[in-house]
């Protein structure tokens, strides 16, 4: 019954950061996944992230019969009918835009359809997580948010710091998400999220995609599948099943 339920699921995971090839896009389909949030930039200037966006094109040339781009929730489900694996193209930080906000609209058209505000450190928007303080979004950053807003683009607030976070969600008009986080109440670590974020984040309408990278799990590295079943339910208790989704941060192809 498992294996039906899953083979008949829109299975989505909410980020992936694998060392992408042909191998990992077998694997993709052998798991079932219908699609998936693939980093495609993290600390890349304009003209690095457009050579990985281009390296992405190939990917799907080289691999059509494994996988497909997602532009529109439509193409989530035609890459189900189809048997393949939607891509759906995200960033990790703003960097990509450098101080340009009409490079907004190149890269939705490119199909970058998620970014995140900023990475564990000060961008020209906000502050990530592990910044000692936490100065909030930006003049340039509401700017910013308002231009994702009018594309299309989701706010990922994963590694963003709590007050900047708490700003773009207020700021922005449409719901945003952390797509790859853990409860603090669970383990105190400066990526993981309070009770009071997750809650707040879903009362307005966000997502929660709890990961399973295991530094941030309750029990490091000694961590199980047991254990990320628990922060599921811990952030599920908090947020409400509808709310709640897994982004797995998952890193194959990369030495641990």
């Amino acid at each position: 019954m498992g294996t039906s339920l899953h083979q008949d699921a829109v299975v989505i995971d909410g980020l992936i950061v694998s060392k992408f090839d042909r191998e990992i896009f077998l694997d993709m389909r052998r798991g079932g996944l219908t699609a998936a949030n693939c980093t495609c930039c993290i600390w890349e200037n304009f003209r690095a992230t457009m050579d990985n966006v281009a390296r992405w094109k190939q990917y799907f040339r080289d691999n059509a019969d494994l996988i497909t781009q997602v532009y529109t929730t439509a193409d989530i489900h035609r890459a189900k009918r189809e048997g393949r694996t939607g891509i759906i193209l995200g960033w990790q930080n703003l960097t990509g835009i450098e101080d340009q906000i009409p490079y907004l609209a190149i890269f939705k058209e490119l199909g970058v359809n998620i970014m995140q505000i900023a990475y564990n450190t000060q961008n020209l928007v906000g502050c990530g997580c592990y910044e000692k303080n936490d100065s909030g979004l930006s003049e340039f950053g509401h700017e910013v948010i308002a231009e994702m807003n009018r594309l299309g683009i989701l706010c990922d607030l994963s590694h963003v710091g709590a007050r900047t976070g708490e700003d773009v969600i207020r700021a922005s008009k449409k719901p945003v998400a952390y797509t790859h986080c853990l409860p603090a109440g669970m383990k105190q670590h400066p990526r993981n999220k309070s009770d009071a974020q997750l809650r707040f984040i879903a009362e307005q309408g966000g997502f929660i995609g709890v990961t399973m990278f295991p530094p941030f799990l309750k029990r490091g590295p000694q961590s199980t599948v047991d254990d990320y079943v628990e922060a599921i339910e811990y952030v599920i208790d908090i947020a409400g099943e509808d709310q709640v989704c897994y982004g797995t941060d998952f890193t194959q192809g990369y030495d641990q």
